[in-house]
């Protein structure tokens, strides 16, 4: 196993995870619910890294189910393995870039109970007055429900929009087998929660002018180029 290209993997891994996770998507909401309902920070924080755990498992479940796919693939195509998933990382940094540059960007989750249509863009830059209309009519800052209903709602909306964008990384850690997808997996756990928690935090104690419209505009152009980057790593490896 050559250390330094798993360390390679896993630094990249690190910053699409915690990159996706700063994104306001991940913790905006939790915010906006928390001031709706009188929440305290901690308990706020608690929310949001419980949400993030399930979003953090189903993310690693897909990746498990990638990993063992490539596993197998691995044992068949041999020395070509290398070449067919250097190859799949280029295509996914290419079909990233192509969303960048047509302004789509990299579509994320809203609120249940929200009027959000399937058919509208889907761009990057999501407000904090664009949250507060979503959760106007959502049963998430509703007085008839209690804290429990909005707390599950928080908790599925997170957990079943996936990190997309990570998927791919556990293709680049197949030739490291079962180790490459443990080291990706708790990678992503720390990375996600991690980012989650800081911005809650930060929003909850006044810091509503931090903003990461950079990162959250070119989101798609920086996916890109660290899957250009992953593929070429994982061609690499067969010389």
């Amino acid at each position: 196993m050559q250390s330094p290209v798993l360390t390679t993997v896993a630094v990249t891994g690190f910053t699409v995870a915690f990159l996706h996770a700063a994104i306001p998507t991940h913790w905006l909401p939790f915010v906006l619910v928390a001031r709706a309902r009188g929440w305290g920070r901690a308990k706020t924080v608690a929310i949001t890294s419980l949400a993030g755990i399930g979003h953090v498992a189903l993310t690693s479940l897909l990746g498990l189910a990638i990993a063992w796919f490539g596993f197998q693939l691995d044992e068949r195509a041999g020395e070509v393995f290398p070449w067919l998933a250097g190859g799949l990382l280029l295509g996914f940094a290419v079909f990233y870039f192509w969303r960048q540059w047509k302004g789509i960007g990299v579509c994320h989750h809203h609120t249940p109970g929200s009027h959000h249509h399937a058919d509208e863009h889907c761009q990057t830059e999501h407000e904090q007055s664009h949250w507060q209309e979503e959760l106007q009519d959502s049963p998430l800052v509703s007085s008839k429900a209690g804290d429990w209903a909005a707390v599950s709602g928080l908790f599925v909306m997170l957990t079943l929009s996936p990190c997309e964008g990570f998927l791919p990384v556990y293709l680049s850690a197949v030739q490291f087998g079962w180790r490459g997808f443990v080291v990706l997996s708790v990678i992503l756990a720390v990375a996600t929660l991690a980012a989650m928690a800081v911005f809650t935090w930060l929003a909850l104690i006044g810091f509503e002018r931090f903003r990461l419209k950079t990162f959250e505009r070119y989101e798609a152009g920086l996916l890109g180029g660290l899957f250009a980057v992953l593929g070429v790593i994982v061609i690499a490896l067969e010389h």
